[in-house]
């Protein structure tokens, strides 16, 4: 026996009890001593404290069934009958209990029953109200955390300083294809790699790569972020954060539509949306490339020749068609190192690079031009394309891409002067035509307003008698430095800047206003081109010209060609009918050039048809070209149209043409065209001679 044992045993009972009472008295739990017969011994102070139970209440002997029916009173919550509560509590035998009690005002009680020896018992009763609060909002937050985590739209993971797992979120689970069971707190970093290996959602990495560098950020100081391409094709993007217990956590997005969005819209920036070519943006950056590689290389500027008679024909819908069969045709054609692009319309530009020499380049463009001129399946119907090619070499033919790429225009504006479908390398010289041409063009804008532009007059003469009866106007352009440019020189290039059609309205005002002052037995052919027939307005602009010169309908002829029926056949035979109805006569052009002169003489009973001069030049040595003047005159005869024959220069032609019925000629044999006055001085005064080149039939 130590000495504190020593002390205890020589304490008097009564100081021991006192000391006992004492500190059960200062217990945090109510105690209650009861006998066999459930009759109260014993009460520490706590308990009463926590019933708010007097001294009188709890005196020795009191039965235990008022101590809990004064529980009852206090808002014990039971269930079912308190009665049935109070005699399971107070009758046979004391077995041990352990509950929680919970009252009407909110406190909660720790309740146990222990038997004790001699059949008596006790009770211990703890009040876990702050216990249970705390404990309920840990609970909640948890739940908070847990449903917060849970309906991240992220993954979410956090691992400790050992790079074991704390917690993660179902999504992180989901998005790696994790199976939920196996993932647990506490397993290392390496079991979770094995499982996404399992899963096969990893990088293109072996597992020591992908262990190598995940480990690094792992244990980084710093932030990071990766994007992450999966094997199964998904796309995640991985922010890395570090915590200050060294352990990190880490969020992973989903990025897989995002990046294929953001693919799409980069891929459409550099991409022409019909044909999935490259576009122009694409295209000047490998035009750098191809200049920074010091390599050679060849560019190729294609058109296609009939790209305008398709669209014109069978709708645009066919048109795009063909421009994406072109497209594909040009795939098949180029290597992988090539490319191609779509500049716009029905131009196209390949990138060839690099080349060893100009043999090269010529072979690609050969097979363009060959495989551009087969055949090509649109709706049903077989259409061909056809393809001038202008090639630009480099180094050597430009310093810079834009220098390059105009010369190769320049080259393909070569190929399509020399008669399309073909391909033409550039030239020095051919920059100095395009000059020249330039000069043109600004000349020619101005050539109106300045009053450059005058009409020369051609006479037609009656086969029959001799006389003149009347006149075609024809444009020239009086240049205040060039001197007299014939309308071949510049009409073409007017329809190519569109400026063709204020000049055409000026030629039917101009011709109209000359041919007012000369005899009503005179007409004045005016030639309207297609642009200008299918132009708004141009009724307005004719019932404007008559008017203002008082001259009579019947007097205006419009020579049209087979090309303005071309377009808009419907439109352009109600515009000749409103044409016809004001008295205008209406004639055909160049007959027998196009190859529905025939069909269109049914759709249309036009006044005058006019043989072309390229069957008149060998009328008199060549019997082909006399029968289709035969043929063509007796046709007119036959639906009572007049024949002009254009383009007579010699009387072997006259005779000829007269034999076969045509009525009426024109050509230098007779005058070549002429201005007003020399007209007006030649033919039309009282002085005037024969026509020359009369014949003895007159």
């Amino acid at each position: 026996m130590d000495d504190r044992d020593q002390q205890v045993a020589g304490t008097d009972p009564h100081v021991l009890n006192g000391l006992l009472e004492q500190a059960v008295n200062n217990l945090s739990l109510g105690i209650v001593l009861f006998d066999a017969d459930r009759k109260l011994i014993f009460c520490n102070q706590r308990y009463m404290q926590m019933y708010g139970l007097s001294a009188d209440q709890v005196r020795p002997g009191t039965p235990t069934k008022t101590l809990i029916e004064h529980r009852l009173k206090l808002g014990l919550k039971v269930r079912g009958e308190a009665k049935d509560y109070v005699r399971a509590r107070t009758e046979g035998e004391i077995r041990d209990e352990r509950t929680v009690q919970e009252f009407a005002d909110g406190r909660i009680i720790a309740y146990a029953i222990h038997s004790l020896p001699d059949g008596r018992g006790m009770a211990t009763h703890e009040d876990i109200t702050e216990r249970e609060e705390l404990s309920a909002r840990l609970h909640q937050r948890n739940m908070q955390f847990d449903i917060a985590i849970n309906n991240m739209s992220h993954g979410l993971c956090f691992f400790d300083a050992d790079h074991r797992l704390n917690v993660c979120n179902r999504l992180f689970i989901d998005m790696y294809g994790l199976p939920p069971e196996r993932v647990r707190a506490g397993m290392p970093l390496s079991e979770i790699f094995e499982l996404r290996f399992e899963a096969g959602s990893v990088p293109e990495m072996t597992r020591a790569e992908y262990a190598t560098w995940r480990t690094g950020v792992a244990v980084s100081a710093e932030p990071i972020d990766s994007i992450v391409e999966m094997k199964n094709g998904r796309t995640f993007k991985i922010r890395h954060r570090p915590m200050p217990d060294l352990g990190w956590v880490a969020t992973h997005e989903d990025i897989t539509e995002q990046r294929q969005t953001e693919l799409k819209i980069a891929h459409m920036a550099h991409h022409d949306a019909l044909t999935d070519l490259a576009n122009r943006s694409l295209l000047n950056q490998r035009l750098e490339q191809a200049f920074t590689s010091g390599e050679a290389f060849a560019i190729h500027h294609i058109d296609l020749d009939k790209f305008k008679s398709v669209n014109d024909t069978l709708g645009h819908h066919a048109g795009d068609a063909l421009l994406r069969g072109v497209s594909e045709r040009l795939r098949k054609l180029v290597r992988p190192c090539d490319t191609i692009a779509r500049m716009g319309g029905d131009e196209f530009i390949v990138l060839q690079t690099p080349i060893g020499d100009r043999n090269e380049a010529s072979a690609l463009a050969e097979c363009i031009i060959r495989e551009m001129s087969m055949p090509f399946e649109l709706d049903g119907q077989q259409t061909t394309a056809g393809a001038s090619v202008g090639l630009a070499i480099v180094p050597g033919d430009g310093a810079t891409p834009e220098h390059a790429l105009r010369n190769a225009d320049l080259a393909l504006y070569r190929a399509k002067s020399d008669g399309r479908g073909t391909y033409r390398f550039f030239e020095p010289a051919m920059d100095e035509q395009v000059q020249s041409r330039r000069a043109l063009e600004h000349d020619l804008r101005k050539a109106l307003a300045a009053g450059e532009l005058e009409l020369h007059y051609q006479p037609l003469v009656q086969t029959g008698t001799g006389g003149v009866t009347g006149v075609e106007a024809l444009i020239r352009w009086r240049h205040p430095e060039r001197g007299l440019i014939p309308p071949n020189s510049f009409i073409p290039l007017a329809e190519e800047i569109g400026l063709i059609v204020p000049i055409g309205e000026w030629v039917i005002r101009q011709a109209c206003m000359t041919a007012s002052r000369w005899p009503d037995r005179l007409h004045v052919a005016v030639n309207i081109s297609a642009a200008q027939f299918h132009h708004p307005g141009l009724a307005e602009v004719i019932v404007s010209a008559l008017a203002g010169s008082g001259l009579d309908a019947r007097r205006l002829e419009i020579e049209i060609t087979e090309s303005v029926l071309l377009q808009d056949k419907e439109g352009t035979l109600a515009m000749l009918h409103r044409l016809r109805a004001l008295g205008i006569r209406i004639a055909m052009d160049d007959f027998g050039t196009g190859y529905s002169s025939l069909t269109y003489l049914q759709c249309f009973p036009f006044d005058k048809i006019k043989i072309d001069r390229s069957f008149i030049r060998d009328i008199a040595t060549d019997a082909g070209s006399l029968n289709i003047v035969r043929a063509i005159a007796a046709l007119a005869s036959g639906m009572g149209m007049a024949a002009t024959a254009e383009g007579v220069e010699t009387q072997e032609q006259l005779a000829c043409i007269a034999a076969e019925g045509c009525t009426e000629v024109q050509g230098f044999l007779f005058s070549r065209p002429l201005p007003a006055a020399e007209i007006e001085r030649k033919f039309l005064s009282t002085e005037a001679p024969a026509v020359p080149g009369r014949f003895a039939a007159a």
